[in-house]
């Protein structure tokens, strides 16, 4: 996998949000393989403004937080098209049928149920930068392709 996100010249960022401080090391360990950039958030509203400030390709997120809940941040994240193309996965001791259809509601692009294998984590993290170069690399294109038809004399 590309370490730099060739849209935008940048190493890929992942954002870790769990409240529970183990989780957050265990889960950047198993991350560590990856070139890419990390940073961590504590609760819910953290990981909002960590949002604003590091503007993560994907995030790693915790369900049950406090402050607000994965749920209520992934709607919040999803809801903004600032915000949306964040890749969002899902990390949760929920295993309930009801909870993986709230978070599918509330916009997560994938969910994995905790304790978590290292393997599926990497892989998932891998194929959601992947996808997410591809959405980058589209709209890139969508946007010239645009200017393209606007520098086009009528018929």
């Amino acid at each position: 996998m590309p370490s730099p996100s060739p849209t935008s010249g940048r190493r890929h960022r992942i954002l870790i949000a769990d409240d529970n401080e183990p989780n957050r090391e265990l889960l950047e360990a198993y991350l560590a393989d990856l070139d890419c950039d990390t940073a961590v958030a504590v609760d819910g509203a953290d990981t909002l403004a960590q949002v604003s400030a590091f503007g993560p390709d994907v995030i790693l997120l915790d369900v049950m937080m406090p402050k607000l809940s994965g749920f209520e941040v992934c709607e919040r994240l999803k809801g903004d098209p600032a915000t949306s193309p964040i890749m969002i996965l899902m990390v949760t001791a929920l295993g309930e049928l009801g909870d993986i259809e709230r978070a599918v509601e509330a916009g997560t692009d994938d969910f994995l149920s905790k304790p978590v294998n290292r393997v599926e984590l990497v892989k998932r993290v891998e194929n959601m930068l992947k996808l997410r170069h591809v959405s980058d690399e589209l709209q890139r294109l969508r946007s010239y392709i645009s200017t393209m038809d606007d520098d086009q004399p009528p018929r």
